[in-house]
């Protein structure tokens, strides 16, 4: 019997594929083509949840685990990651990614994997998750790999889109849209409404947040933004609002304040950097 196991083993390690590496490359900000709905159905099934009987007197299978951890391993999703840094086609991406992994899969790939795995699994969930990867994506914000962080960057600002309803989300757009066309009042107003409907949708908080900025009402700005991040703790762009506003009312320490819980969240706001140190050699000259 243990004879034949040392055989599995041995047969489980020549069918292996070795984790494809990926270079160093600046990626920028990703395609907005989503996969609307993918994350309701599951974002694909997964290969990896049968495993064979365990192996009487041998204790803990081996076999069994290395299976199990498939999952977790890089090789497929690598691959994908590869030919999509060559072509660019993100419709091809979220089909191949999606036919091997779900979005549990992708989540532990962004967390456990090699630099390649991870990058290709934060990219994925940004197309295929939704504000249920918020969490883990927002962890990644943080990554020692700044490849990593800047595609976490991308992509958590659309999961932060897909929470809630069709409807809702459809609604969320809208009101972004009014923000950027500077119809704040109507963006308030909408946004309101949805606030009133579902409060805990952060990124409703954070636009009602913008409008009143662009219209100078800063401490409803800050009130707003504040509540944003109760709600969403990874919101990035929330502590950052709230920094310019207090730029806009002269105080400089609650300022410096938010715009470091900001970095905090995401070091890779490079603006937001720069305010901190004019800030902090303004507070040291005077």
């Amino acid at each position: 019997m243990i004879e034949r196991h040392d055989h599995l083993i041995r047969l489980g390690a020549r069918r292996g594929v070795i984790a494809i590496g990926v270079n160093d490359a600046s990626h920028g900000s990703q395609p907005r083509s989503l996969l609307e709905g993918c994350a309701a159905q599951g974002c694909g099934p997964d290969p990896f949840v049968a495993a064979p009987a365990k192996i009487a007197g041998v204790g803990p299978n081996p076999l069994r685990r290395a299976v199990e951890d498939r999952s977790l391993q890089p090789p497929l999703i690598a691959t994908a990651f590869a030919q999509y840094l060559r072509d660019q086609d993100s419709a091809t991406f979220i089909k191949q990614v999606a036919r091997h992994y779900t979005c549990a899969s992708l989540e532990r790939l962004s967390q456990m994997s090699d630099r390649a795995g991870r990058r290709a699994a934060v990219l994925a969930l940004g197309f295929m998750g939704d504000y249920g990867s918020n969490a883990v994506v927002g962890r990644a914000l943080t990554d020692r790999d700044r490849g990593v962080r800047t595609i976490a960057e991308n992509a958590i600002q659309d999961l932060w889109r897909r929470v809630g309803s069709r409807e809702q989300r459809l609604t969320l757009r809208c009101i972004e849209r009014m923000n950027q066309t500077k119809r704040y009042d109507d963006a308030i107003r909408i946004a309101t409404e949805l606030i009133h409907e579902s409060p805990w949708i952060a990124e409703a908080w954070r636009q009602r947040g913008s409008a009143h900025f662009q219209l100078a009402q800063y401490e409803a700005a800050i009130r707003n933004c504040h509540q944003a991040l109760e709600i969403n703790p990874y919101h990035f762009a929330a502590a950052a609002g709230i920094g310019e506003c207090y730029l806009r009312q002269e105080n400089p320490v609650a300022a410096l304040d938010s715009f470091r819980r900001a970095l905090r969240l995401n070091p890779g706001l490079e603006e937001v950097r720069a305010q901190v140190v004019r800030l902090q050699r303004s507070m040291r000259d005077e």
